[in-house]
């Protein structure tokens, strides 16, 4: 059986599960790995016999690499995405898929003129909470969807710690453009109007020059509203680094779940207490689990099988389209109509 190349540019920890989910895969090699940073290109490239690049263009000329995951900052993807369309390489992006509507409809618009797959990473839709969340609107047990309340909020540590570059992006990019997509994939439906308002009085007096939080309410084709509520000033006390809480209610029912206070499985030691990942992430008898990794094998088995995607740009367009419309909104205080 013939392998299929894969590369990765990017390696921090979603381009660490990425190489956890290609390097294990059967018929898949792990071609190439790229990051600026030349040792963490080399320690990530290293683990599954793969080369290591600086430059991604080097690694979109290896004629072995079928299909690349861009797995670099929010800002980052519109270049390189351009870049593999012309290759001719299958692209699996992180979200969003850009943060612009003209640089999506050029990255869309390049996968289409090159006939290459073109996938948004919105791992959510691979959550069985979330995904079962689903089933009960579409599959009509909780009647007519009336409203929905999705809060995904991190704690403080993630734009003062864990990213560098948090000052060139917000939380509405960063966690805001999965719950975005969750909502309008749960209810299958299309935002046509938002209002939103943002708070900057934590962060930008630590020198970070981003929002705190964004409150927005979204209006949809079915009448439907969703209120969705994205802060990364959380107290890095909190047990999760995530807080994640959704409520559908429906005309006869409602459904509710929690992704991160779970109390599926809680642990406590003499200096902390918290609720270790058993959904997104975790690893069992060394290999990845977690509906984080299907979402990436999703993509690779697309490409291995040549199946359909799940999730396209055109869903990572529509996304962007609502986080710019959120943005002016908070501008202009007024609400904004969606074309």
């Amino acid at each position: 059986m013939d392998t299929i190349g894969f590369g990765i540019i990017g390696t921090g920890l979603w381009g660490q599960l990425h190489g956890a989910v290609y390097g294990s895969a059967e018929g898949v090699e792990l071609v190439g790995v790229a990051d600026l940073v030349e040792e963490r290109a080399e320690a990530l490239a290293g683990k599954y016999g793969a080369a290591a690049y600086t430059d991604y263009r080097e690694l979109l000329a290896d004629d072995r690499v079928k299909a690349v995951s861009i797995v670099t900052p929010d800002f980052a993807h519109t270049e390189i995405a351009l870049a593999a369309a012309e290759a001719g390489k299958h692209i699996l992006c992180e979200k969003p898929l850009a943060t612009s509507v003209e640089d999506c409809e050029r990255i869309v618009a390049a996968a289409e003129g090159a006939g290459v797959k073109l996938m948004v990473d919105f791992h959510a839709r691979w959550s069985p909470l979330m995904y079962q969340a689903r089933d009960a609107v579409q599959e009509g047990r909780i009647g007519e969807p009336q409203h929905v309340y999705y809060r995904l909020s991190d704690r403080i540590s993630v734009p003062t710690n864990m990213l560098s570059w948090a000052g060139k992006s917000t939380v509405m990019w960063f966690i805001g453009s999965h719950s975005i997509d969750t909502v309008r994939w749960i209810l299958g439906d299309e935002v046509r109007r938002v209002y939103a308002v943002s708070g900057s009085r934590v962060l930008k007096k630590m020198g970070i020059d981003t929002a705190d939080y964004y409150q927005a309410t979204l209006e949809f084709g079915s009448g439907a509203t969703a209120v969705i509520e994205n802060s990364w000033i959380m107290p890095n006390t909190m047990p999760n680094i995530i807080d994640l809480k959704c409520e559908v209610v429906g005309s006869k029912g409602a459904v509710y779940f929690d992704g991160s206070h779970h109390r599926a499985l809680e642990e406590y030691t003499e200096d902390d207490a918290k609720y270790p990942d058993v959904f997104v992430m975790p690893t069992l008898y060394g290999r990845q689990q977690g509906f984080a990794a299907e979402s990436i094998r999703h993509f690779m088995e697309s490409v291995v099988e040549d199946r359909p995607l799940q999730v396209t740009g055109q869903d990572g367009l529509e996304v962007t389209k609502v986080i710019c419309a959120i943005e002016e909104s908070c501008r202009t205080g007024q609400p904004v109509e969606l074309g």
